[in-house]
């Protein structure tokens, strides 16, 4: 239970770091490519707060649906089990030591196993081996969702500071140099949470981030002198 929970909050830890990114990259884009087309601070902070409003629930709703959706699987996987181990708790209990066989035990101890784990929780037992699931500890997806527009916001008001604060000729500057060092804050984590060498993921995740900030800027401009 305790490597469970920690994988678990391993999990949300990392996704947190993503949204965070998502936020920093999809911010950063928005309020760049305006910064492109003008230097007015109220349109820069409109944009900005826009985008990161749309952005966080947007990632929200999503993660809500998906966990939801997840949730109401990992429900029915557990109702059905429910119902085979009332109608056939025999066959189930053959089910169960043949999955510990298969995970490499001997016949004798997977039986043995299967008859204690039974004993002590069936459900627990068939959930656990066939679907990693924990029927105690079924994912939330309120939570879910609340953890995503906290993630997202937070990322998004780095770029969205970075462009409003400094003075006009430092606007973009200031953004991109902030913009790198949270990238690459966000690309190390991620990569140090699933035990990868960092250097490619910062790679990887910086270079994303300028490019975006790049194109964005350049439509804002060329849209900005088309319109002027």
């Amino acid at each position: 239970m305790g490597n469970e929970s920690f994988s678990g909050r391993l999990n949300w830890l990392r996704a947190g770091v993503l949204g965070a990114n998502d936020g920093i990259v999809s911010t950063a884009g928005i309020v760049v490519g305006v910064a492109g087309a003008t230097t007015d601070e109220g349109t820069l902070l409109l944009a900005g707060l826009s985008g990161l409003l749309a952005g966080s629930l947007s990632m929200a709703a999503g993660e809500y649906v998906s966990v939801s959706a997840q949730r109401d699987t990992e429900r029915a996987f557990l109702a059905t089990e429910r119902r085979e181990l009332s109608d056939d708790p025999d066959a189930e209990l053959d089910e169960l030591t043949r999955a510990y066989v298969d995970k490499g035990l001997s016949a004798g101890l997977a039986r043995q196993v299967a008859v204690e784990l039974t004993a002590r929780d069936p459900l627990a037992a068939h959930a656990e081996v066939e679907a990693g699931v924990d029927p105690e500890e079924l994912i939330n997806p309120w939570q879910a969702a609340l953890a995503s527009f906290v993630a997202f916001t937070v990322g998004a008001l780095l770029p969205l500071l970075a462009i409003v604060l400094p003075p006009p000729s430092a606007r973009v500057p200031v953004t991109v140099v902030a913009v790198v060092l949270g990238l690459t804050l966000c690309g190390w984590t991620s990569a140090r949470l699933g035990n990868a060498p960092p250097g490619r993921a910062v790679v990887r995740n910086v270079l994303g981030g300028l490019i975006a900030m790049a194109v964005t800027y350049l439509a804002g401009h060329l849209l900005g002198a088309g319109g002027a």
